[in-house]
């Protein structure tokens, strides 16, 4: 087997990370400072991102709460809101990590709940007919603020920006409209496209009527570390750090190869439902990385197996039950599904074309009800693929498979 790397661009990341968040709040693109728009009375909540996110929320959200204190605000007028969407709740040790433990313990922080109608707030249905509803502490607040990491995504084109918000903190109605299969069989809803991607439109309008005035996000190299951070209007900052985002993580690459192999990392790495983003990012790039036919082998422990959410849960009764993927997507395309599914459906996509290999998980039998090859070994998992595409396949290694985004040269 012959052997390509695909690696996102080499950037010497910031050295003084606290510094450059301070800068960024201090001068915010296309507005004034948060501690200028705020007064005494002001209601405050900022959304962060959960353990499923590499956003480092410890190092951006200190400082926002500096900047809200300088303008007069509250502790108690503040809350905390992770943006968890149809994942499980935060534990306590995650909002810890997160936030750090003197702001947990100093300020209301919460869940989303996304199917309690008693926390949801009704904000209607868009002109293109998505069922908008979000958490009533955004609602409620009179500022409301997001954080976010900007690096490519299946639906989004890129995260960040307002998807915090608008998925995280969104109700189920929302969630499984933006993620149904009208959105993800439209051929806008691509990897690493903005422009004509329903999707983005669709958070970008839930959103706006949600009233997000103000976003600091960030964009990280392989290793987690801090290239860029910008904040202020969530569309001049987030168009800003998009377009920085594609400089460093889009490749090219020079053809489709037979097999790729993807590395996830942590934390999404710790349950199937988050590694299974590996061989979709990979397939769903502008052109898919393989052939028809060939193999994705993903390394990912699974440590939590499939994943204990309400959407994880879906994802795998949906993918464990049906007798084949084309099963999978009649169903879906006829009936619709619950958020969260929707994952079996964009992997029922992946296996309708491909083998999908997962390498050492600790839930073998899961990864096999998922239609999916578990295999010991890397050893194990390149003598699985050797067998189905020849031994003398092309291979591409993409290292880090959820921030490197490769691009076929035609």
């Amino acid at each position: 087997m012959k052997a390509t790397l695909a690696i996102s661009k080499n950037i010497p990341p910031i050295e003084n990370e606290a510094a450059a968040v301070s800068e960024a709040l201090a001068h915010p693109v296309g507005m004034p400072p948060l501690h200028e728009i705020v007064n005494a009375g002001s209601r405050v909540c900022i959304v962060y991102t959960d353990i499923t996110r590499s956003c480092p929320d410890r190092l951006l959200v200190s400082p926002i709460l500096a900047q809200l204190k300088a303008g007069g605000v509250r502790n108690e007028d503040i809350t905390l809101l992770c943006g968890v969407g149809m994942h499980r709740p935060s534990t306590h040790e995650e909002k810890v990590a997160k936030l750090g433990a003197d702001i947990v313990s100093r300020y209301r922080v919460i869940d989303n709940e996304p199917q309690n109608a008693a926390e949801l707030v009704d904000l209607g249905i868009t002109e293109r007919g998505v069922p908008v509803s979000v958490h009533r502490a955004v609602v409620n607040a009179d500022l409301v603020i997001a954080t976010g990491i900007v690096e490519p995504h299946q639906y989004a084109g890129y995260s960040g920006g307002r998807k915090t918000l608008a998925v995280g903190a969104a109700g189920e109605n929302l969630i499984a409209h933006t993620h149904g299969p009208s959105f993800v069989d439209h051929p806008g809803t691509r990897l690493g496209r903005i422009e004509g991607n329903p999707f983005h439109e669709a958070v970008t309008e839930a959103a706006r009527r949600a009233g997000l005035r103000f976003i600091i996000n960030v964009v990280l190299d392989d290793d987690k570390r801090l290239l860029r951070v910008t904040a202020g209007d969530p569309d001049k900052a987030f168009r800003t750090l998009v377009a920085f985002a594609r400089s460093v993580y889009e490749v090219p690459v020079p053809q489709q190869y037979d097999i790729a192999i993807g590395g996830v990392g942590f934390p999404k790495d710790n349950n199937l439902y988050q590694a299974s983003r590996a061989p979709s990012y990979l397939f769903f790039a502008s052109t898919c990385i393989v052939r028809p036919g060939g193999c994705f082998i993903i390394p990912a422990p699974c440590e939590e197996g499939v994943g204990s959410g309400v959407g994880e849960q879906r994802f795998f009764s949906a993918m464990r039950d049906a007798p084949d993927v084309a099963s999978i997507l009649a169903d879906a395309r006829k009936n619709g599904y619950p958020a969260g599914q929707q994952r079996a459906f964009v992997m029922a996509k992946v296996l309708e074309k491909a083998h999908v290999i997962i390498v050492g998980s600790k839930c073998a039998d899961a990864v096999s009800a998922c239609k999916m090859i578990p295999a010991a070994t890397m050893e194990e998992a390149l003598q699985i693929a050797g067998k189905a595409v020849g031994f003398s396949s092309n291979v591409l290694i993409v290292p880090h498979a959820l921030l490197t985004l490769p691009v076929v040269q035609a």
